[in-house]
């Protein structure tokens, strides 16, 4: 430890060199982290708020189920009656374009999803009335929508057949596909999915896109689904079924992946170097009766020490870039993230380094009396 921070001090040029260079991967950490999180808040938090473990769909669909499943409702209501099903019922989404009313420019693109009104997954309002308690008409709308300039008892054309509805209250932050969530009764759903003016024919009423369930463990959903015909997955599962989100997130993790990856190699090809330069300073420990062991952690501790300043002072250079755009999408500072980041950069900073300096196993005490030559 002795020799470890000396030489901190008397190469402080160097070590300050490589910790810049950390630091700004930990930076880099940092904003990557918060892209990562904000664009997964906005691809499916709507998914992630429903009050459902599981959500089934039509066996018939692939890829992105929410684009392609249709239930009946003969199929929710059989699911309500499985074994181990809690609650069952009919989920509608649909992404369409909308026009505020009295604005011959304001256009808005929604993800509005159909529910029961009085059912389980009817959000509750933070403004505004619920929609139990509002017409045919009503919609809940996110502060996703809000700041796109809507606001309670706002009028909109929503669709190809401009059907009108009226904002009678806003929920928290919600979207899906990077779009502002909006809820609806059932019925007017279906007027939006099909591109109906007026009212829904006997063949559509009661459609919708998936079956919310509230599941117990006994459950058994590839059984049930064998017999109605559907696919379910969890709620984690249906996140993979909101646009692009599993490229995103791929995409992501890829260069999360590329950026700890060349951390090591840049920290393991600092301290390779400096550990060439230092090979007859350590023979002489050694010749000294020093043992390679304590050299080692020597070392490290080095290591160790760079790595935990460095990788501290850029967090916190990450942290404050961060703050000033936390909550502008798409991006969402996560303490899980942050620390995940951080950790992972010292602990792959540190198995770089620690190829690096097996070196010194390799150094001989000879060669600090002149064996090399």
């Amino acid at each position: 430890m002795f020799l470890a921070l000396r030489d901190l001090r008397f190469a402080r040029g160097r070590f300050a060199l490589i910790g810049a260079v950390v630091a700004m991967i930990a930076v880099l950490g940092v904003i990557l982290s918060g892209l990562a999180s904000g664009l997964a808040d906005s691809g499916v938090s709507a998914l992630r708020g429903l009050p459902a473990t599981h959500l089934a769909f039509d066996k018939s669909a692939s890829g992105e189920l929410f684009s392609r499943s249709t239930v009946t409702k003969d199929i929710w209501q059989k699911w309500a009656r499985q074994p181990g099903v809690r609650k069952a019922e009919p989920l509608g989404e649909q992404l369409v374009h909308a026009r505020l009313a009295g604005s011959d420019s304001k256009q808005l693109d929604l993800a509005v999803f159909g529910v029961r009104p009085n059912g389980f997954l009817a959000p509750s309002p933070t403004s505004g009335k619920p929609l139990s308690q509002a017409g045919s008409d009503g919609v809940l709308v996110s502060q996703d929508t809000v700041k796109e300039g809507v606001h309670v008892g706002d009028r909109l054309t929503v669709g190809q057949a401009g059907t009108p509805v009226t904002v009678v209250g806003t929920i928290g932050h919600a979207s899906f596909g990077h779009v502002g969530a909006v809820y609806a009764p059932l019925p007017l759903w279906q007027k939006l999915h099909y591109g109906l003016p007026g009212k829904v024919p006997a063949a559509a009423a009661g459609q919708a896109t998936a079956v919310a369930l509230q599941l117990s463990s006994s459950a058994d959903t590839s059984a049930i689904d064998k017999r109605l015909g559907t696919q379910t997955v969890d709620q984690a599962g249906a996140f993979a079924a909101s646009p692009g989100y599993t490229a995103e997130s791929s995409t992501m993790t890829l260069i999360r992946g590329f950026l700890y990856a060349i951390s090591a190699l840049v920290v393991g090809a600092f301290f390779t170097v400096w550990t060439i330069q230092r090979r007859q300073e350590i023979a002489l420990l050694k010749a000294m009766g020093a043992s390679t062991g304590y050299i080692l952690r020597d070392a490290l501790t080095q290591v160790t020490v760079v790595l935990l300043a460095a990788t501290a002072a850029g967090t916190a250079v990450g942290l404050a870039l961060g703050g000033a755009m936390n909550g502008s999408a798409p991006f969402s500072l996560q303490t899980s993230q942050i620390t995940l980041a951080a950790v992972l950069l010292i602990v792959l900073g540190l198995a770089g380094a620690i190829v690096a300096v097996r070196r010194i196993t390799k150094v001989q005490a000879l060669t600090a009396l002149g064996a090399s030559r």
